[in-house]
């Protein structure tokens, strides 16, 4: 592979503090210089970084890529591409396919087809259950050796508390971390929005912030018995923050995420009716919003998750009550944060970086997330002032579900390097 240089940019590294401009020479798949005016060597292709961020491939921890089952929905090829667009070198992909992602012959069909496609790391996450039933454990060893990164049922909640007990227990011999998706389903019930006095308006069934953080109270509870670490996905309300910043304080080993769509948008998008701001857990209330950004802000919430969840344009166009759940956001999630975040000054880039590529490397113990001399060459080059009209129609996903078609965004990746290879790129190569 060619030697890339990338000359001026801005790098910033969170691990050790870096924000200033500086060289990066790239050969093979790895970082070999870091410095000021390094001299290009011999046949090494140069890129003009100046007036670009340079920070450590980005890392999404929860996305759905539908294969295998549901190539109609998204293939791993397509999911890939949009992750490239949207900046990330690596995703996590959720079990919920068909077959479901609980064996070992799964989990190796998802790493050979992204071998195939050579561009974005594809991390699977096995499935805690069997056929995502919550009766009994997956082969939680087997899973491993083929090479999940985690456990977890999303889409459903492990509703058996000792099952998931010793989900934990045995995910612990494995060194695995266990994701988990927060909901009561008894207290969901047919809910399809925040229940509160949005719902009450539209004449919808609504889901209470109750349903969410009773669970979120039995993980704690759970890593409290057996000193396991759990992750806690797309947390939703501000009680559901309070608890996890209690068990924090108390030190127990309690991460979380949260969603672009849930601090950028909230029960109010519902009044129109579009299908694609049903999700789940759902789009809840701005209270609950300035809670998720100040749990960014203290640390009480580590990492921001798109959780795209792409879905066909005939099973979104349909009444409210009767479409799935989820939209996509790989391809958005970056400009969002940075719109919502950066620009309105509630993160700055540093911490925005270890939200979205360090500690998402960190709890999933991916050896990514920095930059530095003989760690492998995963770079997300940004412009923070370019403007854009978000357009579903240029998305290089399969999936056209996102509620934010026509936002005005300010802040995009304009190159994604994966493992030195340039995998997208919207800038001219010097």
């Amino acid at each position: 592979m060619k030697r890339k240089l990338f000359k001026g940019g801005r790098l910033i590294n969170f691990a050790n503090g870096e924000d200033a401009s500086y060289d990066i020479l790239i050969a093979g798949e790895k970082i070999d210089r870091i410095g000021r005016d390094i001299p290009a060597p011999k046949d090494t292709e140069i890129l003009d970084c100046r007036g670009y961020i340079i920070a450590p491939g980005l890392i999404d921890m929860h996305t759905h890529l539908r294969e295998p089952g549901r190539e109609d929905k998204e293939t791993i090829d397509t999911g890939i591409a949009a992750a490239a667009a949207g900046g990330f070198t690596s995703i996590a992909c959720m079990p919920n396919t068909s077959p479901v992602n609980d064996t070992a012959s799964v989990t190796e069909y998802i790493l050979g087809r992204a071998r195939e496609i050579d561009s974005v790391q594809v991390l699977p996450i096995g499935s805690i259950t069997k056929g995502l039933k919550g009766d009994a454990l997956s082969e939680i060893g087997e899973l491993r050796r083929a090479g999940v990164v985690a456990l977890s049922d999303d889409g459903q909640p492990v509703r058996n508390t000792d099952l998931m007990r010793r989900a934990l227990e045995y995910a612990g011999m494995f060194d695995l971390p266990v994701i988990s998706h927060c909901e009561d389903l008894d207290l969901a019930g047919d809910g399809v929005m925040n229940e509160g006095r949005m719902s009450t308006r539209l004449g919808l069934p609504g889901i209470p912030s109750a349903a969410e953080e009773v669970m979120v109270a039995r993980e704690i509870c759970l890593s409290r018995l057996t000193r396991r670490p759990i992750h806690i996905a797309h947390v939703s309300t501000s009680g559901s923050v309070r608890l996890i910043r209690r068990a924090k304080e108390e030190g127990l080993p309690i991460t979380a995420e949260v969603t672009p769509h849930h601090l950028c948008l909230t029960e109010e998008a519902v009044a129109g009716f579009d299908p694609n701001t049903k999700v789940n857990p759902p789009l809840r209330t701005k209270e609950d919003q300035e809670a998720l950004i100040k749990g960014l802000q203290d640390g009480t919430i580590d990492v921001i998750a798109s959780d795209h969840a792409p879905h066909t344009l005939a099973e979104k166009e349909k009444e409210f009550t009767y479409a799935p759940f989820g939209m996509i956001g790989l391809e958005t999630a970056l400009p969002l944060i940075l719109t919502r975040l950066f620009h309105q000054k509630f993160l700055d880039l540093s911490q925005i970086i270890q939200k979205m590529s360090l500690n998402p490397a960190r709890i999933l113990k991916l050896d990514r997330g920095v930059i530095a001399i003989n760690k492998i060459a995963d770079l997300t080059l940004i412009d923070i002032e370019k403007e854009r009209v978000i357009d579903v129609g240029l998305f290089k996903s399969k999936a056209r579900n996102s509620p934010f078609h026509g936002w005005q965004v300010k802040g995009y990746p304009v190159m994604t390097i994966c493992r030195g290879k340039i995998v997208h790129t919207a800038i001219s190569q010097k």
